[in-house]
């Protein structure tokens, strides 16, 4: 897969109301639902108790924290498109963000974009895109939304 290239305003504006891309599909395995665990301090049983989950949970097996797919936003989006000249990328904001199908330990996810939103912040970009997560496994929803990002670029 190829990477959509931005090195302008006037590309970002080409991509106004279109779809972006689509990124690969990545495992999300029990280790890092672990890791996330331990970096958040959400040890919830129906993410790090396999045991546990194979009894109790109604998947019989341990779920991905919905925030630890969110988190893969930026991995995710990084896939899909290359700014250049840039300076820095400030996350803005996240609206109507919606969970739908919970991801089972070792699915793979993968994350469609569209551009929703673009404006010409001078010397900065807003940008807004809606995006979508869906599971490999199931071609289910994982989770949708919008996310809205500042593009600052270098100063010539």
């Amino acid at each position: 897969m190829s990477k959509v290239i931005i090195n302008s305003y006037e590309d970002f504006q080409k991509l106004l109301k279109q779809e972006i891309g689509t990124s690969d599909y990545l495992q999300v395995d029990q280790q890092r639902i672990n890791m996330f665990a331990d970096a958040t301090l959400d040890h919830q049983w129906i993410h790090v108790d396999e045991e546990r989950c194979k009894t109790e949970s109604p998947f019989h097996q341990t779920i991905v924290h919905g925030y630890l797919t969110l988190s893969l936003l930026p991995y995710l989006w990084d896939q899909i498109i290359q700014v250049n000249n840039l300076e820095r990328l400030v996350n803005y904001g996240m609206d109507k963000m919606k969970f739908g199908q919970p991801v089972l330990s070792g699915q793979s996810v993968r994350m469609t974009t569209y551009m929703e939103a673009l404006d010409n912040l001078r010397g900065a970009i807003r940008m807004s895109i809606r995006f979508k997560i869906d599971i490999k496994e199931t071609g289910k929803t994982a989770l949708e939304g919008i996310a809205t990002f500042v593009y600052f670029f270098k100063k010539n």
